[in-house]
């Protein structure tokens, strides 16, 4: 595979307004604090924990908070480590004596029976919120944010960079203004410190991003709390951009750097990326397995692996060359329809924000640059003879077979012609719509973004879509029966989940972990839909029994 870009190195990168300050007297000082990743900062006790699975699930060691200095741990289990005694299970008390776990427990996200959904969102809210000042210690993972955040819940104990636009929605509707705004800000932060918002604020997500949602969480905010918000967070929305544009000054045709590819006509589209090609901090045993039971160089697997994680959809049939091996997957080869989307969408927010601003010069670069966007995605993400569209594979030239629901993203940023918006609108219903709510994809793989689950925000993304061009049938159709899935899961469990099986709405599985309690972009999504079709909270159909 070509990669292109970085060399593959073990580190890590480097007035009239609601809420002008968020929840200023809640603030956390930002004291010095350690950004090296955990293989780095704990060495050969980290490959020793991870190897040896002293954890059914990776992602347990990383995000446990030491008790004591590295110098002082490390010390210790050097001492003991050659003692023929210390098995796994002393390992396991090792770490478990010198190591804390800061994670919610599973009760905390359970409703009493018979309590209301909605009552149960609202209250779910402070439940899920984290707190800087006491929990982000120096020696965490975890990467100090500035204001109260939102986590989604379960294995996911930090914030998620695209997860907090969907929570977003669900915090308005609650009438929690100050966590929506904290949201924004908290991300700003993000960006003024490290370049851009990482997969989640850890110091093993500092090597990638996630789907760039930040102009449309600032487009919200301006909307409703805060009139200058195109204007006060400019800085943040333009260093985002050069993130994803890192490269294009010299990158010839032909060739790709880190998140950007020219094409060989000059054309300027993005990928995903990430900066290393090691297995996963959070993952580690996994992603080893996944490169042994391949035939790919194993540096070529974990970054596609990496760069899958920093699309979101980790993952899918939509990376893979081969839908039973997740071993084939080619992230980096792949042009997405949906973060092309959301970059036009960026460029747009950033030609708006200068005109708000006087620098008219500034805006037309940005609209010459969002319509020199508009058109590749025509040109290389709609296949007109396939009536759709699709990611596109720039060294093969045509797009991926897969089809997903990431298709509906066009319609929701409105970069869709009417004509591709009732084709889309049609390929939705005859390959997606299901039971109970729009599959991921039309594929069977055993990969969570795949079908038989369902996902909050890709409901969301469709529904809205189809909306705003005309579609409120299928609009209505689809919000009715994901509403349905999370209600009658919710009378069985008093629970939201993180995604759902919307083909028999049974417990949604497949991927590296199971479905995880919470959850925040289902509280969101569910929140906003059930104010949006009031008259839709009804049990499901009995073919949805688990």
């Amino acid at each position: 595979m070509s990669h292109g870009g970085t060399a593959c190195m073990p580190g890590h990168p480097q007035d009239g307004s609601a809420c002008v300050k968020p929840l200023e007297s809640l603030a956390a000082p930002l004291e010095a604090h350690i950004t090296l990743p955990p293989n780095l900062l704990w060495g050969e006790l980290f490959y020793a924990v991870q190897e040896r699975q002293i954890y059914a699930d990776s992602k347990t060691f990383v995000d446990l908070v030491p008790n004591n200095t590295p110098e002082v741990i490390l010390e210790e289990f050097h001492r003991l480590k050659g003692d023929p005694s210390f098995d796994d299970a002393a390992l396991k008390a090792f770490v478990d004596t010198h190591f804390t776990s800061d994670a919610l427990p599973e009760e905390a996200y359970c409703a009493e029976p018979g309590r209301a959904i909605e009552t149960h969102i609202d209250a779910l809210w402070s439940s899920l919120t984290r707190h800087p000042r006491r929990e982000a210690p120096p020696l965490s993972s975890r990467l100090r944010l500035r204001y109260p955040y939102l986590i989604p819940g379960g294995r996911f104990n930090e914030i998620y960079y695209w997860d907090s636009y969907f929570i977003m929605l669900g915090l308005e509707e609650s009438g929690r203004h100050d966590l929506a705004c904290n949201l924004v800000h908290n991300l700003a932060h993000l960006i003024r410190e490290y370049g851009h918002v990482p997969n989640g604020n850890r110091t093993y997500y500092l090597t990638r991003s996630q789907p760039p949602m930040f102009a449309s969480m600032v487009k919200r905010l301006a909307a409703r709390h805060d009139r200058h918000a195109y204007q006060r967070f400019l800085p943040e929305m333009e260093r985002e951009y050069a993130y994803w544009m890192d490269g294009e000054d010299s990158l010839a045709p032909g060739q790709a750097h880190r998140r950007l590819v020219r094409l060989a006509d000059g054309t300027l589209l993005n990928r995903y990326w990430d900066d290393l090609c090691i297995p996963r901090q959070e993952s580690h045993h996994e992603d080893i397995g996944t490169a042994e039971a391949g035939t790919c160089p194993h540096i070529d697997v974990w970054r596609n692996l990496r760069a899958g994680a920093e699309s979101g959809w980790d993952y899918s049939s939509r990376w893979l060359a081969d839908d039973a091996e997740l071993s084939t997957i080619r992230t980096v080869d792949i042009l997405p329809v949906d973060l092309n989307t959301l970059l036009h969408h960026l460029e747009t927010t950033l030609a708006q924000a200068y005109t708000l601003n006087g620098q008219h010069d500034r805006a037309r670069h940005y609209r010459d640059r969002a319509d020199a966007r508009r058109e590749a995605i025509h040109a290389y993400c709609w296949d007109e003879a396939q009536a759709r569209f699709g990611d596109y594979l720039w060294h093969e030239g045509g797009l991926t077979p897969s089809i997903h629901g990431a298709i509906a993203f066009p319609l929701y940023y409105g970069i869709a012609t009417p004509h591709q918006a009732e084709l889309t609108a049609r390929l939705l219903e005859r390959e997606l719509l299901q039971a109970g709510g729009l599959a991921a994809t039309n594929r069977h793989t055993g990969q969570q973004w795949d079908a038989p689950n369902g996902w909050a925000p890709l409901q969301w993304v469709a529904i809205n879509g189809l909306r705003d061009y005309g579609e409120h049938a299928l609009a209505r159709t689809i919000a009715e029966r994901w509403i349905a899935t999370n209600l009658h899961r919710y009378t069985l469990e008093h629970k939201l989940l993180e995604k759902y099986d919307v083909f028999t709405n049974r417990h949604a599985g497949g991927g590296e972990y199971p479905a995880q309690d919470g959850f925040g972009w289902t509280n969101g999504v569910l929140r906003k839909l059930m104010a949006l079709y009031p008259q839709t909270q009804t049990i499901p159909d009995p073919i949805l029994l688990a």
